[in-house]
């Protein structure tokens, strides 16, 4: 019993440490994760699995398009590819396709990669 405990104390610990940077990166790994598993029901017809996941992915892009920071331009760019996965997301609940769901992935993990990239070049600083 005292190693789910471990684990759950380490991923508190982890989050209450990280930076916003790593924060960040944490929920496109959640929203990653979640749709990676919502895939999943939908493959073996567990309805409620990848509607419980396909809303948890949905959250999770909800609160990065709530906290985006406005006063970039780069912002807007952001907020139209957020609505954009939301509403296929939306679409991938209700007809409980697969496709859908794999292109959303494939848009997170792009934008997860380029965050990766994004907080490397912040460590090296400019050149």
């Amino acid at each position: 019993m005292a190693l789910p405990n471990a684990y759950s104390q380490y991923n508190t610990n982890r989050i209450l440490t990280a930076s916003p940077a790593e924060l960040t990166l944490m929920l496109y790994e959640g929203a990653i994760k979640f749709c990676n598993i919502a895939i999943m029901g939908v493959e073996q017809k567990d309805i409620q699995k990848a509607h419980n996941n396909i809303m948890k992915t949905e959250r999770i892009i909800q609160e990065f398009q709530i906290t985006l920071n406005r006063n970039y331009p780069v912002a807007a760019d952001f907020d139209a590819v957020y609505t954009y996965l939301i509403r296929r997301l939306h679409d991938a609940n209700l007809t409980k396709d697969k496709t859908i769901l794999e292109e959303v992935l494939e848009h997170l993990r792009t934008m997860r990669d380029t965050w990766k990239e994004v907080m490397r070049l912040a460590k090296v600083g400019p050149a």
